[in-house]
This record gives C-alpha cells, sequence and structure tokens, in this order.
C-alpha cells in the first residue's frame, strides 16, 4: 500500500514538473500586441515640405513618410529619400502631438537618415517612447515580420508577412544587401521600421516593387545601425573613393562566368580615378586588398567587397594583389574622398529653367563629357528655355563668354544677365549635347509666370 502511494506521489510530482517546465506558446494576436505596444508608441509620422527642380522650376511640396524614434533624447530614423531636399519637416508623434525636426545627416547611398526631435516644442512632459534594434543577422526566410508606417498618408498602420529573402541585391545599392518581405509596404510606410516578434527594429521599410505583388523591401538592421552611429557623430557618412567597378565572377544577370573560385572582378576603371593612376585594367581580378581577401562570387557578395574599399583610409596608399592574364601582379592604389553623390540645384527663374552642379557620382554620362560645371535639370514647358532650344542634360560650358567650371559661377552668371533692359533679354549659351558642342541664343523677352497669371 506504502508503495502504491509512493509511485502516486511520485507521478504527481512529475507532472506538475512537466506541466511547469513546459513553455507557454503565445497566440499569434499575442505576439502581435506585444509588438505594437513595444514599437508602435516610437512610430512617427513624417511630413518634410521639399524642394523639387526636375520641372524647370522650383516647386515646393509635402511629401509623407515614417519613421521610428530610436533614443530618448529624440533621434529618429527614416529614409534618405523622405527627408532629403526638405525645407521644413514635421512630425506627428503618436500622442497626436506635431513638432519640428531638424536634419542631422543624410545618407543617399543606403538611403537612410537621421533626424532630431525638437523636444523644446512638446507640450507634454512624459518620457519619450523609443524602440529598439534587434539584429538583423538572425533572420531567416520564412519568420514572421511586421511592418509599421503611415501608408498613403493614412494614420499609422500595421501589415504582417514574413521575410522571403534575407539577401536581396540591388546594382544601385552598393554598400548593404536588402530584406524582401511580402509585408504590405506602400508610399507613405517608407523609413518606419520592419519588425520581429519580439517588437525589435530588425529593418528600417525602404521601397516595393511597382507592379508586383506583395514584394516590399527593407534596409536590414546591421547596416542601419552603423549609419545611423556614424550619421549621429559626424553628420555624414566619410568614404574612400577608388574608381573601381566591381562586378561578380559568376553573373547570372549579364550571363557572365569567370573561370575563377576567388576575388572579384573589374568591370571597368572610372576616368581621372586612383583606380586608374594604380593602372589597374577592366579585366583584372583582385584577390587582396591589403590584409583582406576580396570575395566576389556572387553578386550577393559585392557589397562586403564594396565595403572594403570604401573604408579604406583615405589618401593612404594600399597594396592590390592582382589577377591578369592568369599571372600575379602588385597595384598601389591611394584612395580619395569621396565627394558628395549629388550635386547643389539652382532655379535660373527668368530663363525657365533649372540647372545642377555636376558630379563624379550623380551621372556618369554627363562627367564624361565635363568633369565640372552645371548642366541643365529641367526645362519648363513653353518656357524661355524650352523655345531656345535647350533640353534636359545639356551641358552649360559657357555663357557670354563666361567660363561655367561650378554651380557658383553659373549663378553669377545668371545675376549679371537676368536683369537686361527690355528689347535685349538674350544670351549666347555654349552647351555641350551627348558630346557635341552646341550654340544656343536664350531669348527671354518673355515673362512666362505673368502671362501665366493673366491667362
Amino acid at each position: 500500500m506504502k508503495d502504491r502511494i509512493a509511485i502516486c506521489f511520485l507521478s504527481i510530482i512529475c507532472c506538475l514538473h512537466l506541466s511547469c517546465s513546459t513553455p507557454v506558446q503565445k497566440t499569434e494576436q499575442e505576439i502581435v500586441a506585444s509588438a505594437i505596444q513595444r514599437v508602435f508608441p516610437a512610430l512617427v509620422f513624417i511630413k518634410p515640405i521639399q524642394e523639387d527642380y526636375e520641372g524647370g522650376k522650383k516647386i515646393k511640396m509635402q511629401v509623407f513618410g515614417s519613421g521610428a524614434i530610436i533614443s530618448q533624447d529624440g533621434y529618429v530614423v527614416t529614409n534618405n529619400h523622405v527627408a532629403e531636399k526638405s525645407t521644413e519637416i514635421k512630425c506627428v508623434l503618436s500622442n497626436k502631438e506635431e513638432i519640428g525636426a531638424d536634419v542631422v545627416g543624410l545618407d543617399q547611398e543606403t538611403d537612410l537618415a537621421v533626424l532630431k526631435l525638437r523636444l523644446n516644442e512638446l507640450k507634454t512632459k512624459d518620457p519619450l517612447p523609443f524602440a529598439k534594434f534587434g539584429d538583423s543577422r538572425k533572420m531567416k526566410e520564412g519568420d514572421n515580420v511586421m511592418a509599421m508606417g503611415s501608408p498613403y498618408g493614412f494614420d499609422r498602420s500595421i501589415s504582417g508577412g514574413m521575410i522571403s529573402n534575407t539577401r536581396r541585391y540591388f546594382e544601385f545599392a552598393p554598400y548593404n544587401l536588402w530584406f524582401q518581405t511580402d509585408a504590405a509596404i506602400n508610399p507613405g510606410n517608407s523609413g518606419g521600421p520592419l519588425v520581429n516578434e519580439e517588437g525589435e527594429i530588425i529593418g528600417i521599410n525602404s521601397r516595393a516593387m511597382t507592379g508586383a505583388e506583395n514584394m516590399g523591401f527593407a534596409i536590414p538592421s546591421e547596416i542601419v545601425t552603423e549609419i545611423v552611429d556614424k550619421l549621429i557623430k559626424h553628420n555624414k557618412v566619410v568614404r574612400a573613393w577608388s574608381g573601381i567597378r566591381f562586378q561578380a565572377l559568376k553573373d547570372f544577370s549579364k550571363s557572365s562566368y569567370i573561370n575563377a573560385e576567388k576575388g572579384v572582378l573589374v568591370a571597368s576603371v572610372d576616368a581621372e580615378s586612383p583606380a586608374e593612376t594604380a593602372e589597374l585594367k577592366a579585366g583584372d581580378i583582385v584577390l587582396k586588398c591589403g590584409d583582406n581577401e576580396v570575395n566576389g562570387i556572387y553578386q550577393i557578395d559585392l557589397p562586403a567587397v564594396e565595403g572594403i574599399f570604401a573604408n579604406l583610409p583615405i589618401d593612404s596608399p594600399v597594396k592590390l594583389t592582382v589577377l591578369r592574364d592568369k599571372q600575379l601582379k602588385e597595384a598601389w592604389l591611394t584612395p580619395m574622398l569621396k565627394g558628395k553623390h549629388e550635386g547643389d540645384d539652382f532655379e535660373c527663374k527668368k530663363w525657365n529653367m533649372t540647372v545642377k552642379e555636376i558630379t563624379k557620382f550623380s551621372e556618369q554620362f554627363i562627367y564624361f563629357q565635363k568633369n565640372k560645371g552645371a548642366y541643365v535639370q529641367g526645362v519648363k514647358y513653353g518656357g524661355n528655355a524650352y523655345s531656345s532650344g535647350i533640353t534636359i542634360n545639356d551641358v552649360i560650358i559657357k555663357i557670354e563668354g563666361i567660363e561655367i567650371d561650378g554651380l557658383k559661377t553659373l549663378k553669377e552668371a545668371y545675376s549679371k544677365f537676368e536683369n537686361l533692359e527690355k528689347g535685349k533679354r538674350q544670351v549666347l549659351i555654349n552647351l555641350l549635347r551627348n558630346g557635341y558642342p552646341l550654340y544656343v541664343v536664350l531669348d527671354f523677352e518673355r515673362n512666362i509666370e505673368k502671362i501665366e497669371e493673366e491667362e
């Protein structure tokens, strides 16, 4: 009898132990509710006023985006394309307060930006809610995620889905791979957080594939935290420039397969670049950069390669080990500071056109025609420049004999001639169009804005 009682007692203890040690599984609703509780209060609806120059006239327009507060002192992460060219930024917080924000730093090449909320404008004295980053490297295809933001300027919302691909490569984004997700990302979601089941930010929503269903893309938090840290500390991201265009050894998109198991292919070398000075050539295979082995077998390996070269010390020679015609060679590369990616804009109001500064990195074909100066960014339809035969991407060489070697000299020339007396409002402009020289007489006798008002 005692033995039976002891066995029963042991069975009860075992059952209690098993029931206590078995983890309680959260339901899907509980997971979503927990994530909302952690991140939604830190979600920001961003309303920038941006300047646009592409139509031949400077216009200001209201755009919408999203962001996430990432610190109690008011730093907000969002997309570069949400914050760039903004003259004013207003942010709507979760408590419905609208306050101003200032741009801390922008990085066009990763499409990231950091804002700082003007906390002195806050009426409430409650602590500012903020969200935390998770480790994007732990995410796998099939993991559940939530995209948060303000699609189309609507009130904050959440959409659910999964990670479709953890290493999506885009040629326009040289320094990072992307998360692909089927969680809905629409205009207005840009800059909002992509959140894991633990309520952590593992990505920043950036873009959707036009014409495709359930294909959104986010920048992984591994990249976001690195760039955000640099923007907060230095207001910019400093990168080295070598002038090498890389291509994967096995590039399926181009049906190009190089018989090599390591290194990265030099697809081309920019003119007047450090790579040209180092006598690198298209077709070379770079095996080592300093002490770093270089691996560019597939396209998804290229951002890591770009990162090695972008982080080289400026103006410091580094030894490259190169394979050329099956022979190993050494080349000494001295990287330069990479300048701003996109040049400044200017409106020639009375001429009804807008111009843009030439840089090495934004318009390669234009830079090839003239490596400094300005080009026509936009022409107003029916305006003076349009009627005089000036077109988009014309490179401006001279205005009435004044050499245009940058936006500063163009502004000076415009200022000199914009107020010519009536009957003499013409200027001779030397242009390059598709590499060929061209002379245009720009007649700006008509006051287009006045004519439009009268109509």
